[in-house]
């Protein structure tokens, strides 16, 4: 099909390619069920192509842009048939354009990038290979050194064959090398973006969107990704800055299918709730919901439920991992993957499974010899660290543990022996769900929550698919196998949404650095400006795609208000008014009084509160019980009115408004503090037990009758008269209040009868309101906000010396280009204010360390030599003064919190004393922050170090270039720079 795409100068032509039939093979676990259609090899081919496009291609051998075949010599043979995927990725490399390759992990996406690389080694080309890690982009190097002869690395630390026509690197290096200009892109045909959807990286996201819009139009691109739902958009974007065809494959076929399921915590037995067509067993998950009310009855005191999503680590959580993982030996379903979302954690579980052994003599015997191998790469003193000695035991038998905090060495270690099929049950963190394909026949969640920062939240879909497509390797499982350990908490809902949810969408987190600003002032030619990168960021062109949506709802809306009689308009105006006044003062004054000293002692059993979600008001519920939660502060257990049934096994209770002459049900539910919009100062006697509907029903029948005793509205409690609240803030807005209330009562409106009217005039006023909303926000464009923030920032780096009044990059500034690790404001001012001159080299280490984001220590007071404590204090000063002139120039940052982000002093005793010599042994000893974080913060801390040395290259500051360099030298020894087992 053809269809002109509104507000993009692109066609998207799609395409959809017909099932292949499917062998049908049997299940591990329920060996009867054949596989359906809707799981076989089908894939989705569409393609964005720019307006005025004529393709000029020979049809027989490259097909048509809707069609694309290929049919001449292959640049690269593969031992097994290509998927439709891959045969249709393939044809769109041949044809010499763009394509977005949105498949599952293990699909086989690595194919379609290697034969990207071998038509560039066949037509003479370079190809550039990105990935979003450094670890990452070791192990591509080596898997790819493997398979093509002239294959180079780049990250920040390391460097190998820079000539090579193949390179290995970081996004980060590719962005630096578009904006200084590199020879090498020249020579470049294909650039390969693996993990694009790291795009939506909060931090780092940003990096590749540079590097896609700086990318010369000449160079053609891959993109491999995980499932998304927005592919085309991403394709249309593509197809919009570079002005070329961009074809997106997308498969949601898995070569092995899953089945997911639950292991109720502190229960036994495993319960199928999704099997391998994808179909929910609903039947199931009740039965295995009915194991924790038998474990209620039964008062099995062992068994607690910490409502913390299920950690398994806790309250006998440790023996269900225990008994998993032994399960799942007897059962052969190894080599399995235990995920955690903690370091601490991982480790625990590990070291938990002390009775169990996976590995024969002989493969206990290869362990030994790899690892002893492994180690030679290390200096005597190192090899004898208790991080190194304790895990030869561990992996001996077969089990090992895998997270961001280990050492770099043990880490590559466990992921070779995996590879190897030497480690049976890995206890690992969901980084090691990202980059190289290593799966297993199985995969367990001890867990469904993580912190994400912010608050204890349940896995997304995206995430889960991430993790869970680990399981099931490709050619040797008729059946990968998750299991899911849950407690009573988790709800079907949730369960649903997790495992059988859609892709989440890729979403730009595009922003302006100081960085990237420098870099294009500096410039020589004038195309790339920062206007022009935002003109063509993703943000701006998602935005833009909304737009004519929003046109659309305006005119339905006007056309609404048109209609609306709006006859005895002023009057009723007037009286809508004073109520909207009325709202939002009693809002105002919710917003003071909720907090926990106030309002607790006032949540008494038995008093009505109005509870309101955003713009739905639940109504009047009664209160049962307060509890505190430690991950959710305080919780209120409030009886609601809910729809009928809506508690008959199938789901958890979900309150609806209570609608005339609808009968529900009432329910006990939890609820947040900020969701109460009211407190009532009445209350209803409540029942000891309230398990029987009965007793439920009989309150609300209570609650109906007093809403008809109080037809004006039941009265509410006065902060300052009957909660005794003296805050003058409270005062001033309960006068208000009262002021309001007298002249809405005694409004001519407010005993009017003609509901009707008064009904039509309150649509109309809150249409317009509508109407006003949305014409701001097509006003208020995202480009606007951007051009705004510019302007701010350039007014920033005019008062403190980057660039002169006319935009002119000057020395400082300079400076700040070649700086992308640290913040480079700050850094530069310390170079230019005198602060690293008073310092010697291992001074500047420790004070560099600073800038270097990490693991926090969990100490609440550092404590620093007087030789750290002076430049440490000279460095947040410094920071201060920076935020306060943000401040000023109108950008939004809080200072204190700029200062707290920016200065991580939680490292400097640490590199103070390893750049003076002390022994890695000692070092670890000073901080609670894991050996494997502490070396990857050192490498960082050198790539920074490096950055600054160019830096005062660059302005001519020849003593700081050399102390830079020391400080440099000083650190890159021992097991901090220990080569990597892929190189």
């Amino acid at each position: 099909m053809n269809s002109e795409m509104e507000n993009t100068e692109s066609s998207i032509i799609a395409k959809r390619k017909e099932p292949e039939p499917e062998p049908e093979s049997n299940s591990p676990i329920n060996p009867k069920r054949p596989r359906t259609s809707s799981q076989s090899r089908t894939c989705v081919h569409e393609v964005a192509v720019p307006s005025g496009y004529l393709p000029n291609k020979d049809e027989p051998l490259h097909g048509t842009l809707s069609n694309p075949l290929y049919n001449g010599p292959m640049a690269k043979s593969y031992p097994f048939t290509l998927d439709p995927f891959q045969q249709v990725s393939v044809a769109c490399l041949e044809r010499n354009e763009s394509v977005l390759v949105s498949a599952h992990t293990s699909a086989g996406k690595t194919a379609v990038a290697e034969y990207a690389i071998a038509m560039s080694f066949r037509d003479k080309q370079r190809v550039i290979y990105t990935s979003p890690l450094k670890a990452l982009s070791n192990q591509k190097y080596r898997e790819l050194s493997g398979e093509f002869n002239d294959v180079g690395l780049m990250t920040g630390d390391v460097t190998i064959s820079p000539n090579a026509t193949c390179l290995v690197m970081t996004t980060e290096i590719l962005r630096g090398m578009l904006y200084r200009g590199s020879e090498v892109l020249k020579e470049v045909a294909w650039v390969i973006f693996d993990e694009i959807h790291y795009m939506k990286d909060r931090e780092r996201g940003v990096v590749w969107e540079e590097s896609i819009i700086f990318l010369p139009p000449a160079i053609k691109m891959v993109f491999l990704s995980a499932t998304m739902s927005n592919a085309t958009e991403f394709a249309e974007w593509i197809c919009n800055i570079h002005k070329q065809p961009c074809h997106v494959v997308y498969t949601d076929f898995r070569p092995t299918p899953l089945q997911h399921y639950v292991f109720p915590i502190g229960g036994s037995g495993l319960y199928l709730v999704v099997d391998e067509n994808e179909q929910f067993r609903e039947d199931n998950f009740l039965k295995m919901e009915d194991t924790f009310a038998k474990k209620k009855l039964e008062g099995n005191k062992g068994f607690k439920s910490n409502g913390r999503g299920g950690k398994g680590g806790s309250g006998g959580g440790g023996s269900d991992i225990y008994k998993i993982v032994k399960m799942i030996m007897e059962r052969k379903f190894q080599p399995v993957i235990i995920f955690s979302f903690s370091r601490r954690e991982c480790e625990q579980h590990a070291m938990s499974m002390s009775k169990l052994d996976f590995n024969t003599q002989e493969e206990k015997d290869t362990v030994e010899h790899i690892f002893k191998n492994a180690i030679l790469c290390l200096n005597e003193e190192d090899r004898s660290l208790p991080a190194i000695e304790l895990m030869l035991p561990l992996l001996q038998r077969g089990i090992a543990v895998h997270h961001s905090g280990l050492l770099p060495v043990i880490k590559e270690l466990v992921e070779l022996l995996f590879q190897e099929g030497l480690v049976k049950a890995l206890f690992a963190t969901e980084t090691f769900a990202m980059g190289l394909n290593m799966p297993a026949k199985t995969v367990v969640f001890t867990a469904v929550k993580k912190w994400d920062g912010d608050s204890h939240r349940y896995i997304g879909s995206g995430e889960y698919i991430q993790m869970s497509g680990r399981a099931g390797r490709r050619g040797k499982d008729e059946r990968g196998i998750c299991i899911i350990m849950v407690d009573e908490q988790m709800e079907m809902n949730n369960l649903k949404d997790m495992v059988l949810g859609k892709p989440a969408p890729l979403v730009s987190t595009f922003r302006l650095s100081y960085y990237s600003i420098l870099n294009l002032m500096s410039r020589a030619e004038g195309q790339f400006t920062a206007e022009h990168v935002i003109r063509n960021s993703f943000h701006q062109f998602q935005y833009e795609k909304t737009l004519p949506d929003m046109g659309q709802r305006v005119s339905k809306l006007e056309q609404e208000v048109a209609l609306l009689d709006a006859s005895g308009e002023a009057e009723v105006s007037e009286y809508h008014k004073l109520k909207l006044e009325l709202a939002q003062l009693e809002k105002k004054m919710m917003e003071q009084i909720i907090r926990p000293h106030m309002i607790l002692s006032c949540l008494v059993p038995g008093r009505l509160i109005r509870i309101r979600e955003g713009g739905t008001d639940w109504g009047w519920g009664v209160v049962v019980n307060v509890v505190k939660k430690p991950s959710s502060g305080y919780i209120v257990d409030t009886l609601l009115h809910c729809s009928h049934g809506s508690n008959e096994n199938s789901t958890r209770p979900k309150p609806c408004p209570p609608r005339p002459g609808e009968k529900g049900e009432m329910h006990v539910v939890p609820v947040e503090l900020p969701l109460i919009s009211t407190l009532s100062k009445l209350r209803i006697f409540i029942p000891p037990d309230l398990r029987p509907s009965e007793a439920r029903q009989n309150i609300l029948l209570a609650v109906e009758e007093l809403g008809n005793r109080f037809p004006e509205g039941f009265p509410k409690l006065n902060p300052v008269k009957d909660m005794k609240i003296n805050d003058p803030v409270i005062v001033e807005l309960v006068d208000q209040i009262e002021e309001v209330e007298q002249k809405l009562f005694s409004h001519p409106m407010h005993k009017h009868q003609d509901m009707d009217q008064i009904k039509c005039f309150q649509r109309k006023a809150e249409v317009s309101h509508e109407i006003q909303q949305l014409k701001t926000k097509m006003r208020d464009s995202q480009l606007q906000k951007f051009r705004e923030e510019l302007k701010n920032r350039s007014r920033v780096l005019k008062k403190l010396g980057h660039i002169d009044a006319d935009g002119v990059v000057q020395l400082k500034g300079r400076a700040a280009c070649l700086i992308d690790t640290g913040d480079e404001l700050l850094v530069t001012e310390l170079m230019f204010n005198g602060t690293f001159n008073d310092l010697d080299h291992h001074q500047v280490a420790a004070l560099a360390s600073c800038f270097i984001p990490g693991d926090r220590s969990s100490e609440s007071q550092i404590q620093l030599r007087t030789e750290l404590a002076r430049p440490l204090q000279q460095l947040q000063d410094s920071a201060r003064s920076i935020a306060e002139i943000q401040h000023e120039c109108k950008l939004e940052i809080n200072v204190n919190e700029y200062v707290e982000s920016t200065v991580r002093p939680f490292l400097m005793d640490v590199i103070y004393s390893w750049s003076k010599g002390a022994s890695f042994g000692d070092v670890i000893q000073m901080t609670d922050i894991f050996e494997g974080s502490i070396i990857r913060s050192a490498r960082r801390l050198d790539e920074f170090l490096n950055q600054l040395r160019a830096a005062a290259d660059a302005v001519g500051e020849v003593d700081l270039e050399k102390k830079f360099a020391a400080a440099s030298e000083s650190l890159r020894r021992g097991i901090m720079f220990a080569n990597s087992l892929y190189l």
